[in-house]
């Protein structure tokens, strides 16, 4: 099955973002299923990850070496517990970086309802 794209919601510099502001999409578990991040900047990801009545494992994959030289740590699970909002990274990309330039994220079969959204965070102003 295809990944479901997350779109970037910056973070703006010297000034505040409504989180109503931000571009949430739904969560889609299973790991045939997952999310991805297209020219996705590792270092400047924040993920925010928001779970309903149902917890479980939120799963960064690892890259692909090239260009990811560090994907042999594997991938980074974490456990995201039942009507909370967990906020995930930033990355390394020399650990999570995919050979076309994205991130690849799973979700747990468990994990609904949901919602993730991608954080860029801005180097200067």
């Amino acid at each position: 099955m295809a990944r479901t794209a997350v779109a970037y919601s910056p973070f703006v510099p010297n000034a505040a973002v409504a989180d109503s502001a931000l571009t949430a999409v739904s969560l889609n578990p299973g790991t045939s299923n997952g999310h991805t991040i297209a020219k996705a900047d590792p270092e400047l990801t924040v993920l925010r990850v928001a779970v309903g009545s149902t917890g479980g494992n939120i799963t960064i994959k690892a890259g692909t070496n090239p260009p990811a030289i560090a994907a042999g740590q594997g991938d980074l699970v974490v456990n995201v517990s039942a009507n909370t909002i967990s906020w995930i990274g930033p990355f390394e990309s020399g650990r999570f970086m995919q050979n076309d330039g994205s991130m690849l994220i799973d979700v747990a079969a468990a994990v609904v309802p949901g919602t993730i959204t991608a954080l860029r965070v801005p180097r200067n102003t």
